[in-house]
């Protein structure tokens, strides 16, 4: 039988082991991600290799930390965020998501409905990706040894057997695509915090991308890189498969999907795009022969409706990004230097 939480706000109590503890599990987290089965409350969960191994050859595993301020922003919210986030770096390497672990840092103080908000979140984000939160940890920490709310998310795919994406997989005359416009996450955040000053239609892109990926995959299983454009933005990500590959990457300017309301945020506060964390938007490398069926399918799903083709993959300069500008020119886009925005995940 569940038992109700009657406070309002969350205390120390609540991570005691006890019976406050007992009645926040139940009630918030077993509420909202339900009982996945008899160990739901064992100190592990118990999944079957038998129906793992239907799915692939090879295990995908992987953790991240989500430390977002605000906890809630325009088109999602850090629930949201944990568990997309987590899905998508499964997906990226080629695995289908299936399991996730979730733990959670409270801060005294914390309101319940805020709690409950995220934990609700984190049920619809997960239901749209087809996995299961499977086990979780619950701390509490005194008022100000922390901010409201950080959330860790584990997760546990499968990698179908032939599927083998890596970022020391690009080669010359490859082409670079991706998924749809850049940046919106950082803008969205940026006017959550109320550091711009601007009126603006703009909502984080935070979305799961299982799906574009296995359509990615269907249309090419020779596919050669496959990566999230998370911190650091696109631009993190090409570095990372220019210097893993060995190879240089050479990017068009006028091809690179940007709303023109983000391109105007950044030319406000002196951001460049190319560097904005996005949450539901990805970049691939692909022979060139498939560039055009890898894009045709991208579009036709909803993920990657605005997908484009940006550059390609050259032999020189070696570990290198060049971007030919609107203007004629070119410019290294070399890895980020410092932090443009803090806590954007």
């Amino acid at each position: 039988m569940t038992t109700p939480v009657r406070d309002t706000f969350i205390n120390l109590s609540h991570g005691s082991g006890g019976k406050a503890m007992r009645a926040l599990i139940d009630d918030v987290f077993l509420g909202a991600f339900g009982n996945a089965g008899s160990d739901a409350m064992e100190d592990s969960a118990t999944l079957s290799l038998a129906d793992m191994l239907c799915h692939g050859d090879r295990l995908a595993f992987t953790t991240d930390s989500y430390v977002v301020d605000p906890l809630f922003f325009p088109g999602a919210d850090i629930g949201a965020l944990a568990v997309a986030g987590t899905v998508n770096d499964l997906a990226v390497s080629g695995a289908r998501p299936l399991f996730l672990s979730c733990g959670m840092v409270l801060e005294e103080g914390l309101p319940l409905e805020t709690l409950r908000r995220v934990a609700r979140s984190m049920r619809r984000m997960a239901d749209r990706a087809g996995v299961t939160i499977v086990t979780g940890d619950t701390k509490v920490v005194e008022r100000g040894a922390a901010d409201k709310l950080f959330i860790n998310t584990s997760g546990i795919g499968v990698i179908p057997a032939g599927i083998a994406v890596s970022a020391a997989n690009a080669r010359p005359g490859d082409a670079v695509i991706v998924s749809g416009g850049l940046g919106e996450h950082g803008v969205a955040i940026l006017i959550a915090r109320n550091q711009l000053a601007l009126e603006a239609d703009v909502e984080s892109d935070c979305q799961p991308l299982h799906g574009l990926v296995a359509a990615i995959l269907e249309a090419c299983p020779a596919t050669r890189c496959l990566r999230d454009a998370t911190r650091g933005g696109v631009a993190t990500v090409l570095n990372e498969f220019a210097n893993g590959s060995g190879v240089g990457i050479h990017i068009r300017e006028p091809a690179l999907p940007i709303r023109e309301v983000v391109r105007g945020a950044c030319e406000i506060l002196g951001l460049d795009p190319l560097y904005l964390a996005n949450e539901g938007k990805l970049v691939t490398v692909v022979p060139g022969p498939d560039a055009d069926r890898v894009l045709a399918a991208m579009r036709a799903h909803p993920a990657g409706a605005e997908a484009a083709i940006i550059g390609e993959v050259m032999r020189e300069p070696t570990g290198m990004v060049v971007m030919q500008t609107a203007f004629g020119g070119e410019r290294i886009v070399d890895l980020l230097v410092g932090e443009q925005l803090p806590r954007i995940c």
